[in-house]
């Protein structure tokens, strides 16, 4: 994601190459933007419970949408606070589906920690550096499956992205625990990948306990860390 604050900063794809300039925003609790950056290289960032991340586990490419099989998958994340579950939406998001999938089976999330919070609506996940900067080495879209009225109910799992970018999409991710409007921009809305079917009641929680410093955007206090992906 990009942090909110003023200037502009530049940053490296999955390719090497140097992107535009993109300038950061400030976010707000209620009407956000979920910005998800590409690898930009740098490894060794301190998760919050202070351990350090090596990440290298960049990728080439993302997996084919068919490897979604077009059906519903069932999957937990085996958390430090809980097991959550999710039911994944083959028919509706393959792509997003299919990558969730293949990252998981590779263990790309283990051990990564929930880098940030919206105390009233959602956490994100999904960056292996918990800096908001980290991905997969690659990104993809299409948008797929987002809600034409903006809305998202409390159990929505869907993905994270740059701003105005529908191609930027990778490996972060966010879970909804209560309903959240976030306006779509010039690149659509959010990609819906499936939903929560146990565990909301471990995301409000964390959601109570607000973030580390208090404000309506940042890291959770209560530190989150998905130790294990499976697939039923």
């Amino acid at each position: 994601m990009v942090a909110g604050g003023g200037g502009a900063r530049r940053r490296w794809d999955h390719l090497g190459g140097l992107e535009q300039p993109r300038r950061a925003r400030r976010l707000t609790e209620r009407h956000v933007d979920l910005d998800r950056v590409a690898d930009d290289g740098r490894h060794g960032a301190a998760r919050p419970d202070g351990v350090a991340y090596d990440d290298t586990r960049a990728l080439l490419r993302s997996p084919p949408a068919t490897d979604s099989l077009g059906t519903t998958w069932d999957v937990t994340l085996h958390t430090n606070v809980g097991d959550i579950v999710l039911q994944l939406d083959g028919e509706h998001a393959p792509q997003a589906v299919a990558s969730f999938l293949m990252l998981s089976k590779d263990g790309f999330y283990d051990g990564t920690a929930c880098h940030r919070l919206l105390p009233s609506s959602l956490l994100q996940c999904g960056d292996p550096t918990a800096s908001g900067m980290g991905g997969p080495g690659y990104s993809f879209g299409p948008i797929e499956n987002a809600p034409e009225d903006d809305v998202y109910p409390a159990g929505t799992l869907a993905m994270a992205r740059i701003g105005n970018d529908a191609n930027s999409q990778g490996s972060q991710f966010f879970l909804v625990f209560n309903e959240v409007t976030l306006p779509s921009d010039s690149a659509g809305g959010y990609t819906v990948f499936g939903t929560v079917v146990q565990g909301l009641d471990i995301l409000q929680s964390v959601g109570a306990a607000g973030t580390r410093t208090g404000a309506s955007d940042g890291p959770p206090a209560e530190v989150v860390i998905i130790e294990e992906v499976t697939i039923a």
